[in-house]
């Protein structure tokens, strides 16, 4: 009853914004189209789209500008929860808001790794991270290499991790990214429990929990494949938190010889007996990215349906809403391309 009275307003907002989220036969009239310019057209008869898209002339629909269009559509629908939800929800919306944070981080860092000299122009967030971040963004994105982009996270949680890798001469791409990766996942664990029910946080465990040990299988196998890293490498960089996966089970995936061998100790782990999500026996190292992503998937739609009057129903709108501009970019660039879309 107190789930139904704290969440019935916030979750009525939630229905009628997803309304407009983009069906899967949607998705394959978009696919279908046979230039970029008509399928922003085709997006435009979505609301929140059509307001991202206005003004838009063709000669300015490359992927960047089309990317940063449909991060501004998630960012316009967290601020529109945020401002629906009461404080209890709000203190799990500022925790998950450090998700898009670490997102624009890491945009930034591969900009400054690259040394890029044309920036991206992250001026159409301005206005929102201001509101929310602890984050000078604009600094932030012109920054000139590794260096001054970790000096310019001064003052936010990011700098530390991001300042020991430096000083530590271990500054890569990959470490920076894990470290970012390990902090926000921390965060959510450690407070998980401090600002939510007892029914909450066990929504908060199964999929924040699926999500670090889907996290740290990819990262494992890509090391694997990519890095040729050592196992205590891989064991320092990985997330030290997992719900199904055993301290033993990730030491003997870091100790495998081969990404194989990696996937045959997941179809013997917890999630190769898991029958109500997709079969690990269908992974390998070319598809495991889709079946992780839809195990994933599968965990969100379970627990929103299962509680739809608790705090997956904005976890579950956040992380879908995600997901459909990610598949958007997708299908926008083999349209692009030509490519043949499978949707």
């Amino acid at each position: 009853m107190e789930g139904l009275i704290s969440y019935s307003g916030i979750s009525t907002k939630i229905r009628a914004m997803e309304r407009w989220r983009i069906s899967d036969r949607q998705f394959e009239e978009l696919a279908a189209l046979e230039s970029v310019a008509e399928a922003v057209q085709y997006l435009r008869r979505f609301p929140p789209y059509g307001e991202i898209f206005a003004g838009l002339e063709d000669s300015e629909l490359h992927r960047g500008n089309i990317e940063q269009r449909l991060n501004l559509s998630q960012y316009r629908d967290f601020a529109k929860l945020y401002k629906f939800a009461n404080m209890k929800q709000r203190r799990f919306l500022d925790l998950y808001f450090m998700h898009y944070e670490i997102a624009i981080i890491k945009t930034c860092l591969r900009n400054a790794a690259g040394h890029r000299e044309q920036r991206q122009d992250l001026s159409l967030f301005k206005d929102f991270f201001e509101r929310h971040a602890s984050i000078d963004l604009i600094r932030l994105s012109e920054s000139g290499g590794i260096g001054e982009f970790i000096s310019n996270l001064k003052g936010s949680p990011y700098y530390g991790p991001l300042a020991s890798l430096w000083e530590q001469g271990t500054a890569s791409m990959p470490a920076c990214e894990s470290a970012l990766d390990m902090l926000y996942f921390k965060a959510i664990w450690r407070v998980k429990d401090k600002y939510l029910s007892k029914k909450d946080e066990k929504v908060i465990v199964q999929c924040f929990g699926t999500r670090m040990d889907m996290l740290n299988i990819q990262w494992i196998c890509r090391s694997k494949k990519y890095y040729r890293l050592t196992p205590g490498d891989i064991i320092a960089m990985i997330i030290p938190i997992s719900l199904h996966l055993t301290r033993k089970e990730i030491h003997d995936m870091a100790g495998a010889e081969s990404v194989d061998q990696v996937l045959e100790l997941v179809r013997r782990s917890w999630y190769g007996r898991l029958e109500e999500v997709v079969n690990p026996e269908e992974a390998d190292s070319e598809n495991l990215d889709q079946v992780t992503r839809e195990i994933i998937d599968r965990i969100y739609l379970k627990t929103s349906r299962k509680d739809p009057y608790s705090i997956a129903s904005l976890n579950s709108y956040l992380y879908f809403k995600e997901r459909e501009t990610q598949r958007i970019v997708t299908v926008l660039e083999k349209i692009r391309y030509g490519v043949s879309s499978h949707i």
